[in-house]
């Protein structure tokens, strides 16, 4: 029944441009973006793999791609750099690095690194390995010489360093850093009852504003544009967003200069100190030799990719800017992104920023779809050539390639050259006149042909992306289909389906109120939930993973399902026509495939930590003067305080914030009880809203908190900060430990205050308690869709530590979590010679990917000292046959299937119906094709004594396992007799597809 089951998916499943994908059980989708992931090493290209969990290695002597090994690595891989005789492979979920030997096509160490690496380079006068490590905001060296000693770690200050390039002397490192930021903030305006949020003041309804307090403040001299549309009551007073001009003046979208109540005396006006600013850091320049730290500021807020030019040492990024400061989504319509590349020389003293569409004025925003389509989208990659004349960007949402000169113009023959889906990696080979991309979502390398600037070849490997994540994924990226430009898509703002870490106001003035009509807490003595104004004022961007099924969406509730946000496709990105009926649904069911990623600050069998450190974090003048480092905080202790304290009133921050999400729950109040809100018509939830925020928008849904770990950087008891907008709907309060403070919290001291801090900031969802319906301060939650922490992980053993009992000891604690189905593992190593695969089965069993097999944790481990490293990896419970020992899911085991020729990244070739050599059936003397000569061949051999032929599959002419006279008068028959042909492989070449006894030894006529 298996079989037929793997069968039945074969058959729905086959998509264009690589191969067939598996149900969606056994794959866990992260949505994890690449970096860096297509590297040369002479005759070899080195591709990273993510959905795999492999690093694929081409040769491209040819002038083409021939895939030639693939060598299981970490979980999702994102960037690989080739170093002598090894690649390094960074593995963003696993935390770690694989080192693989290129000759032998094996891994020989791990080497761990901070949360989510993303790429790694290498310089300086004894070189070393420089690794971005994104989530804790570092860079990792690491000493190529001695993988044994510890690395040293470099603090970045900015948010989410990624990408890496090298000067051309090998004395810098520069880091591009992602989440940037493009100098806006948020000044508060949008509280309305002080005894709930104190902070940030209402500097927008101050007096000493330039508008006098007027909020909101117009946006187009004395009035609105859009005018207000007559009827509508008077809009709510809410926050602004201002952004620093190149004068260092903080402006409003007015004109308006706010600069007083930002940074300078006036600051306290708006909750900061005099000084405060935001740093805009956007490449950290590293010293190679020193490892001392700069940065280069003012370029964009999304830093894609890098690159440095090879004869000036221009430094180059692509990336993304937004007009976020602008106000009304029918100002922003088609308009609201930029794709840029920064120039910086190599002294850092002259920059220049050029949009990538030259083409386009942004005085309107839809244009016809033969302008969208010269268009490049999300660029995620820039390479330059040998002589620095020519720049290759590859855009991920546009699917194609832009070629720009020195200068950042668009200098290509063609405006485009057209990639696959999703490219994000360029590697050049000049020489032989070739530039290889990497299509992430189609799973290929495109093959260009510099000379003509053309796409000429296209090789897939292997993808077990599930089908509805292949479907649905354009609605999130594809810039051409989805925007009236062809430069935005959804993934501009929500990227890589997170957040740009902006706020956005996307009201319109010429908009009507919506009517309330979803499941609002109601709290005696306190205001009911009311309709919505189309004038909401800054609401933070949100990020899309894990959204379906916690419904309704948006920060005030007011859409009812994913569905709803469909009008956007016309109003905000500018298309000419919104998403059909199924293309919503795909969308729907692809973002349903979304997880958050293991928590950083859980501990590896997923509990809380009881002394979590607090870098960053500090008081906020409740207790001790506002700017003191907060003491280490016990989130265990935080999550009893978080369930049973009362600290909101007769409330507990789980009667609103439920476990084990943080989400409003699903009931209402019934009576004396709670009981579940049916679904909508779309299946839709009815996540509670409240109206007790202490907002001026009232009615606010309660939000999820499995990233707040992500919103750092935003601190006004600091001056310098990395981030303009934090928490709340808009951003405006600043930290964490900030909300935590606020008079709608009882909390006693700065302690208590620590330990609320450590468990938001380790709230990944699983393994908390779940409510009751007989509890109503504590209702039941939705499930959460995360991951484990221990998820990733990876221990290697070789010669020199298969006993290393501290490592034992490890390997011991992550068999016990598997043993209790709470994660899975898996293992990769050589065992006699072969490369093989291993899962674990529980009780100190691990089944090989050979089926008969059943190997001990002590044989792998032991056997490392005589066959080479064994890497040991945790994978989510659910995908270990997959990534361990069955890599296409087609029911027969991967080693199994090379034992007999088959494919073990191909279902559709199984044991039996593919072995041996490449030839081609009756072409029995190898000469090229089947003619006279070939029965004169096969008759020479049967009775002549001319020999054994090199390849008996090819004289069986009639495939009936034998070689005799019939076969040579089937040749005939088809040649002379109108018989039939050969059967396959025939007339090109290819295996045979039965098992039998005969041999193909060897065949020149085929590669």
């Amino acid at each position: 029944m298996d079989r037929i089951v793997v069968v039945l998916v074969i058959l729905v499943g086959i998509l264009g441009g690589s191969r067939v994908s598996q149900a969606q059980g056994s794959f866990v989708n992260w949505e994890t973006p690449h970096v860096h992931p297509l590297d040369r090493s002479g005759d070899l290209l080195l591709a990273v793999n993510t959905a795999d969990d492999r690093l694929e290695i081409f040769d491209v002597a040819s002038a083409t791609a021939v895939p030639l090994d693939s060598v299981p690595v970490g979980l999702d891989p994102v960037s690989v750099r080739a170093f002598g005789a090894q690649a390094w492979v960074v593995n963003h979920v696993s935390d770690s690095i694989s080192v693989i030997d290129l000759p032998t096509r094996t891994l020989v160490a791990t080497l761990r690194t901070g949360d989510e690496p993303c790429d790694v380079a290498f310089a300086g006068t004894t070189p070393k390995a420089f690794v971005t490590c994104s989530q804790v905001n570092q860079v990792w060296v690491f000493d190529p010489s001695d993988l044994a000693a510890a690395p040293t770690v470099l603090d970045i200050e900015g948010e989410d360093p990624r990408a890496l390039a090298v000067s051309p002397d090998g004395s810098t490192v520069y880091a591009a850093i992602f989440e940037s930021g493009n100098r806006s903030t948020v000044l508060g305006g949008g509280l309305a009852v002080s005894a709930t949020l104190s902070f940030p003041p209402n500097a927008v309804s101050s007096p000493l504003g330039p508008y006098g307090g007027v909020n909101p403040p117009p946006n187009s001299g004395t009035s609105f544009d859009p005018p207000i549309a007559a009827g509508l009551p008077t809009p709510p007073a809410v926050g602004l967003i201002v952004k620093q001009d190149e004068f260092g003046l903080w402006m409003d979208d007015n004109g308006g200069d706010w600069t007083e109540l930002v940074t300078g005396p006036l600051a306290g006006e708006s909750g900061r100190l005099p000084g405060w600013h935001l740093v805009d850091h956007d490449v950290a320049v590293i010293d190679a030799d020193t490892l001392s730290v700069g940065y280069l500021t003012g370029l964009m807020n999304i830093c894609m990719a890098i690159a440095v030019h090879p004869i000036d040492g221009t430094v180059s990024v692509v990336g993304t800017d937004a007009t976020n400061e602008i106000r009304f989504e029918p100002n922003l319509t088609g308009t609201f992104v930029r794709s840029l590349i920064a120039l910086v020389d190599s002294t850092g003293s002259a920059t220049s920023v050029i949009d990538l569409n030259d083409h386009l004025d942004y005085t309107v925003g839809t244009v016809p779809q033969a302008m969208r389509d010269l268009s490049i989208g999300d660029p995620r990659q820039i390479v330059w050539n040998g002589s620095g004349t020519r720049a290759y960007v590859a855009g991920m949402g546009s699917n194609n390639m832009v070629i720009v000169d020195s200068a950042g113009a668009r200098a290509g023959s063609a405006s485009t050259v057209e990639l696959g889906t999703g490219p994000t990696g360029l590697a050049l080979d000049e020489a032989r006149d070739r530039l290889y991309a990497l299509d992430k979502f189609s799973a290929t390398i495109t093959v260009v042909d510099l000379s003509s600037e053309v796409a000429i070849d296209t090789v897939a490997f292997y993808d077990p992306t599930p089908v509805a994540i292949r479907e649905g994924r354009f609605a999130l990226y594809d810039t051409h289909s989805t925007s009236g430009l062809g430069q935005a898509s959804c993934g501009s703002c929500h990227v890589d389906a997170r957040m740009d870490r902006l706020g956005w106001d996307l009201g319109d003035p010429s908009g009507s109120m919506s009517i309330m009509d979803q499941n609002c807490l109601s709290v005696p003595g306190v205001a009911a939930c009311q309709d919505w104004h189309p004038m909401k004022g800054p609401m933070s961007t949100q990020t899309l993973q894990d959204i379906i099924g916690k419904e309704p969406h948006h920060w005030r509730g007011d859409r009812d399902g994913i569905e709803e946000f469909n009008p956007a496709f016309e109003g905000l990105l500018g298309d000419d026509q919104q998403l059909t009926p199924t293309e919503m649904q795909q969308f729907e069911d692809f973002l349903a495939t979304i997880h958050f990623p293991p928590n950083p600050h859980r501990n590896v069998d997923n509990s809380l930590p009881t002394s979590l450190p607090l870098t960053g974090h500090h008081t906020t003048g409740r207790f001790a003067p506002a700017g003191t480092p907060l003491p280490s905080g016990n989130a265990v202790t935080g999550l009893a305080d978080y369930r049973t304290d009362n600290l909101d009133g007769i409330f507990q921050c789980v009667t609103c914030h439920t476990l084990p999400t943080g989400a409003g729950s699903n009931y209402e109040i019934v009576g004396f009880g709670i009981q579940p809100v049916p679904e909508g018509p779309n299946g839709e939830k009815h996540l509670m809203v409240v109206s007790v925020d202490g907002s001026t928008n009232v009615t606010i849904k309660v939000p999820q908190l499995r990233n707040i770990h992500e919103k750092t950087g935003f601190d006004t008891t600091q001056l310098a900060n990395t981030a303009g907008f934090g928490y709340l709907h808009d951003g405006s309060v600043d930290s964490i430990e900030r909300f935590l403070s606020e008079p709608a919290f009882s909390v006693v001291s700065d302690q208590q205050v620590a330990n609320l801090t450590a468990f938001m900031l380790a709230f990944a969802g699983s393994d908390l308690p779940m409510g009751s319906p007989s509890t109503p301060l504590e209702p039941p939650g939705v499930a959460s869709q995360d991951t484990h922490a221990a998820v990733g992980r990876q221990i290697t053993f070789d010669a020199t530590n298969w006993d290393d009992a501290g490592l034992v000891a490890e390997l011991a604690t992550l068999t016990g979590l598997a043993g209790a189905f709470e994660v899975s593992l898996v293992a990769h190593g050589r065992r006699q010679g072969l490369a093989r695969g291993f899962r674990y089965n529980g009780s100190g069993n691990w089944q090989s990917d050979r089926a008969a097999e059943i190997v001990t944790t002590l044989d792998l481990r032991s056997g490392t000292q005589t066959d080479g490293a064994m890497t040991f990896t945790v994978v989510p419970l659910g995908t270990q046959t997959r990534i361990g020992i069955d890599r296409d899911e087609d029911g027969f085991f991967d080693r199994d299937e090379l034992d007999t020729c088959s494919d073990p990244a191909d279902p559709a070739i199984v044991p039996g119906a593919g072995c041996g050599t490449t030839f081609v059936r009756g072409d029995c003397n190898d000469d090229g094709g089947l003619d006279i000569s070939d029965p004169v061949s096969l008759l020479g051999i049967l009775f002549s004594g001319a020999g054994l032929a090199p390849c008996d599959d090819a004289c069986d002419s009639n495939d009936d396992g034998g070689i005799n006279v019939a076969d040579a008068v089937h040749m005939l028959a088809f040649q002379f007799s109108m018989g039939p042909a050969p059967t396959d492989p025939y007339p090109g070449c290819g295996q045979d597809p039965t098992l039998d006894g005969l041999t193909c030894d060897t065949f020149s006529s085929c590669p």
